[in-house]
């Protein structure tokens, strides 16, 4: 009796929701999301469908919208904002999480949250709502970045209610409430996300660790193994830190991400197949193709590696996991993540110049960096040939002594290390 109380007590109350937005694809997770909010929440619903690069026509979501009774309508190309804004920001950081994920699902989220809340704000909706899992990262991203920009919004998480768990109820709630969804015969065994960054892959055989991906999932990236014979070599120009240009030619950040997936993914580079530890706790096995991303990472290191101080340089990559993390996790707008920005962004004022790289074969190898206004690299002191006395080598003596008197101190004082 006093455990049933504590529950009853514990549970708190579910407001009355009149007008709820939800993220919507048009798929038949969403569909039915939106039939299951017009029925058990009594609800006028909204969808929002964002175009953020993910290759796939996003019109037709507004005709199975509509025929679903929805009024209110949003479609909205994001790509431009999402490469701007959140793209680049990250890649000024080198984020990488984990030591390989280059975080293409996670910076796509706080974007996604932020619309929602915007057209809820528009529309004087009360609630939003995705179709993210209850094992995922995303229903954690979607709702740390709602509550963050919108504290009082009510957030409805079919995933985490219903009982539909599988394809055959989804399918069977379809034909029971008259939903058209397109039943794809030879249906791909995984289950994908993309945008312009990159796509993912999971499920299926993937969730054996040890098997093998067939070369049949992979959809952006031919195989190293089937890439050109000849290597390719492109010049990248940077400004503050971001690619402005590419052999020259001046694009647009999303035009940037999406030459360079084009290119990359002709190569064969990219590909990664990994265990992760989702921030939930369960390790989780996904394959992902980055190719734009891939080549983005290794060239803004290089141009770094020659106008960085070194200690700047050091102190970037000491937060980068911590940066990543916030990412990865879902704290995009905490003020953390906020307070690390503005430091990376003040590292990246004299990260300007060019990087060659060329790519063969699923590899990005740096041939050549420079900086015409902003490079630390003085050849007068690094060569091996005579420096002109520039250079006192002699001062290298003191400079060692010191740095070894704790370790001298210690042996004195019959402190083994061995």
């Amino acid at each position: 009796m006093t455990e049933q109380r504590y529950e009853e007590e514990a549970t708190p109350p579910v407001k009355k929701v009149n007008k709820v937005v939800l993220a919507y694809s048009g798929g038949l997770d969403t569909s039915v999301i939106a039939k299951w909010l017009q029925t058990e929440y009594d609800c006028e619903v909204v969808t929002f469908t964002a175009d953020i690069g993910q290759g796939e026509e996003v019109a037709p979501a507004r005709t199975k919208a509509e025929a679903l009774g929805i009024k209110e309508i949003y479609i909205d190309d994001l790509q431009a904002e999402f490469a701007r804004d959140f793209i680049y920001p990250m890649f000024r950081a080198n984020a990488i999480y984990e030591g390989e994920y280059l975080l293409g699902t996670s910076i796509a989220r706080p974007l996604i949250a932020r619309r929602l809340v915007e057209i809820a704000n528009e529309t004087g909706a009360d609630a939003i709502s995705h179709g993210a899992t209850g094992k995922g990262n995303d229903q954690i991203r979607f709702e740390l970045g709602a509550y963050a920009l919108k504290p009082g919004v009510q957030v409805i998480a079919p995933w985490r209610e219903w009982d539909l768990n599988s394809r055959e109820k989804l399918l069977a709630y379809c034909d029971e409430h008259n939903i058209l969804v397109e039943k794809k015969k030879g249906k791909s065994p995984y289950s994908m996300d993309a945008n312009l960054l990159h796509i993912s892959y999971e499920g299926g055989i993937l969730e054996d660790p040890w098997a093998e991906p067939e070369e049949e999932m992979w959809r952006w990236t031919v195989s190293p193994e089937n890439a050109p014979d000849t290597a390719e070599s492109i010049t990248l120009t940077y400004k503050e830190g971001d690619i402005v240009a590419i052999d020259g030619k001046a694009l647009e950040p999303h035009k940037v991400v999406a030459e360079l997936n084009r290119i990359g993914g002709q190569h064969g580079v990219g590909r990664l197949d990994i265990v992760e530890n989702r921030y939930i706790g369960m390790k989780s096995r996904g394959c992902y193709e980055t190719p734009g991303g891939t080549i983005m990472m290794r060239a803004h290191r290089a141009i770094e590696s020659i106008t960085l101080d070194k200690e700047v340089a050091h102190l970037k990559d000491s937060i980068m996991p911590k940066y990543a993390e916030m990412i990865y996790n879902g704290y995009w707008w905490s003020p953390e993540r906020v307070a690390l920005q503005k430091l990376i962004d003040e590292t990246q004022k004299h990260v300007n110049g060019e990087v060659r790289v060329k790519l063969y074969k699923g590899n990005v190898t740096v041939t050549g960096r420079r900086s015409e206004t902003d490079s630390l690299f003085d050849d007068r002191i690094a060569t091996f040939e005579d420096d002109g006395g520039i250079y006192n080598q002699y001062d290298a003596e003191g400079f060692i002594k010191l740095n070894a008197l704790r370790l001298r101190i210690a042996a004195d004082k019959g402190r083994s290390n061995q």
